[in-house]
């Protein structure tokens, strides 16, 4: 993620039913144990179909949790930055994707790709940021989530649209603009 601006501690009332019934999209999980903070399943799923709208009908994606040294070595890998981050993406093209462990693709099912998130990062930067550790995994499985769909942020133009429908979708879950200043 690049774009981070003060965000707002403000909570959107989320609409009517926004939660309700099962998740169409499945989501697999996998890391060393579970480390503490990690959201349930069926919230990541929430997540998902929030993000996919329509097309959540029959998808699947991975989502690895790691430890700084291993997301700083894929980040090293597959975007030349020596550095942990947050979160990183990788589209089931056959290139990069170190797919979770029993996330296998059943017939029928689009798998999206894979989702690799350092809860290391991610709870340093909701605390420099003043976010709710929630609000902020799921902005964050958003993000990653639009990048296997297709956004991206490399250009202004692209920016503003892949910001536009984060919001869009953070707001149908009831969470605040994370990159409206205080």
């Amino acid at each position: 993620m690049k774009r981070n601006r003060s965000p707002s501690r403000r909570r959107v009332a989320a609409p009517a039913g926004a939660m309700a019934g099962p998740a169409p999209v499945r989501v697999s999980i996998a890391g060393r144990g579970r480390p503490a903070g990690v959201p349930a399943r069926r919230s990541f799923e929430q997540w998902a179909a929030a993000a996919l709208g329509r097309r959540s009908g029959s998808a699947e994606v991975s989502l690895l949790v790691v430890g700084p040294a291993r997301s700083r070595a894929l980040n090293r890998t597959w975007r030349g930055k020596d550095r942990p981050t947050n979160v990183l993406s990788f589209a089931p093209d056959g290139s990069a994707a170190p797919m979770a462990e029993g996330g296998g693709q059943r017939p029928g099912v689009t798998l999206l790709g894979d989702l690799v998130i350092c809860p290391v990062v991610l709870r340093a930067e909701a605390r420099a940021q003043r976010k709710r550790l929630r609000d902020h995994w799921a902005h964050l499985f958003v993000h990653g989530l639009l990048h296997l769909l297709g956004h991206d942020h490399e250009r202004p133009d692209q920016a503003r649209r892949m910001e536009r429908r984060e919001v869009r979708v953070l707001r149908s879950l009831g969470i605040a603009n994370p990159y409206r200043s205080l």
